[in-house]
């Protein structure tokens, strides 16, 4: 049987992981691996094929240099698949990203585009080699040439507060960004002191219309204009979505052609240009296997909840598609249920409705499906639940 926390060896339907780069224990179905389960906490499932598959439309599609938000999922597993894939440049925020990606990707090339850091991380980052720093007031500024010594090899990057147009999920211009006439003065303060300069921006999280990069890339082109300053790089940021119950996107090549067509018409195709995909490259690529510990009416209590990686599922209410895994058939009828997590916590809520047969019983696995960002990441030990179980389907 398999133990997360003995021997990968010689397990029933574990299959040889010698030479593939995640390093997990694999299985060639969710079945498998449930038969071969021996523990009592949830599992998070990484699908290293879609996530393969993810990183190779970006690097072939997107009309510049892909880097991995590390925030959507830093599991080692997830960078060795995405290295392993072709991706050479990572976004990291703090110093435990940094020392991780430097453990697991020696030699990839790291950006730190959080906007507001510690001095101590600002310094840790340069001596790591790291060149490329965000800011978005002068204060930042002043911050980053303090502490790497007034360093005449960064490459600067001043982040943007954008106009919103609304069809973000997660609007993301509340927390970071200049503003249009503040970041005019910051713009004309840090060209002299970077070798090279840059701004990057974010459309929002899960950015549902193509054309929002098209009217962004407008936006920085006049906001270039009045501030009269040559620019060496244009950082797109995030906001590629995820098809999720309710929310389905146009396809991704829709985006990249958009910001093509955007880079086209306002004259920046001479410059670098950057996209931080992290949802986009792995929130298809992994799900949480949750197995039902009590059923009352339509409410079902789980093993996993908003304190594991069901934070969105709860805070945010979304849908996550949900699959039934049990041994032998069940009905073809569906139910609408609510979840509950394990904690004691009354707030460990996720309202869905999430769709499944209507004869769920007790010790039914239930699958949460495109959790790969945003779900294991934000996973708590609150209350003494937590799994320490990852595993490859392949």
């Amino acid at each position: 049987m398999f133990n997360p926390h003995t021997s990968r060896l010689a397990q029933p339907g574990l299959i040889p992981d010698f030479d593939r780069p995640h390093g997990l224990p694999v299985f060639g179905s969710v079945q498998d691996a449930l038969a071969a389960y021996e523990g009592d906490d949830p599992i998070y499932v990484l699908y290293p094929k879609l996530i393969e598959s993810a990183a190779e439309t970006f690097l072939n599609g997107f009309p510049g240099k892909t880097i991995y938000a590390v925030k959507a999922n830093p599991h080692p597993a997830v960078l060795r698949t995405l290295w392993a894939s072709g991706i050479r440049a990572f976004d990291v925020a703090s110093v435990r990203e940094i020392d991780l990606l430097k453990a697991t990707c020696p030699d990839a090339e790291l950006f730190l585009m959080h906007p507001v850091k510690s001095r101590q991380t600002i310094r840790h980052a340069y001596a790591a080699g790291i060149r490329h720093f965000a800011f978005d007031c002068a204060a930042e500024l002043g911050k980053i040439l303090v502490e790497t010594g007034d360093a005449a090899d960064l490459h600067l990057h001043l982040r943007l507060s954008l106009p919103q147009t609304g069809s973000a999920t997660m609007p993301l211009d509340g927390k970071y960004g200049a503003g249009y006439r503040e970041a005019v003065e910051l713009l004309r303060a840090a060209r002299p002191v970077s070798q090279k300069l840059g701004v990057c921006f974010h459309v929002g999280s899960q950015c549902m219309d193509p054309a929002d990069y098209i009217r962004t890339l407008s936006y920085v082109h006049g906001l270039l204009d009045e501030a009269d300053i040559r620019i060496d790089s244009l950082d797109c940021g995030g906001g590629f979505p995820v098809a999720y119950p309710g929310l389905t996107p146009p396809p991704m090549q829709d985006y990249f052609a958009r910001i093509r067509k955007g880079i086209e018409i306002v004259g920046f195709s001479d410059l670098e240009i950057i996209g931080e995909p992290g949802r986009a490259l792995c929130g298809a690529g992994g799900s949480t296997l949750a197995r039902v510990e009590l059923r009352k009416g339509k409410d079902l209590y789980l093993n996993e909840g908003s304190y594991g990686s069901l934070f969105d599922a709860a805070n945010c209410a979304w849908k996550y598609p949900v699959k039934l895994h049990r041994d032998g058939k069940s009905s073809e009828k569906t139910e609408d249920y609510r979840f509950f997590g394990p904690t004691c916590d009354s707030l460990d809520t996720m309202a869905g409705p999430f769709h499944l047969p209507s004869d769920v019983r007790e010790g039914d696995w239930i699958e949460i499906c495109h959790l790969g960002a945003y779900g294991q990441a934000l996973a708590t030990g609150f209350n003494g639940f937590q799994s320490e179980t990852t595993i490859a389907v392949v």
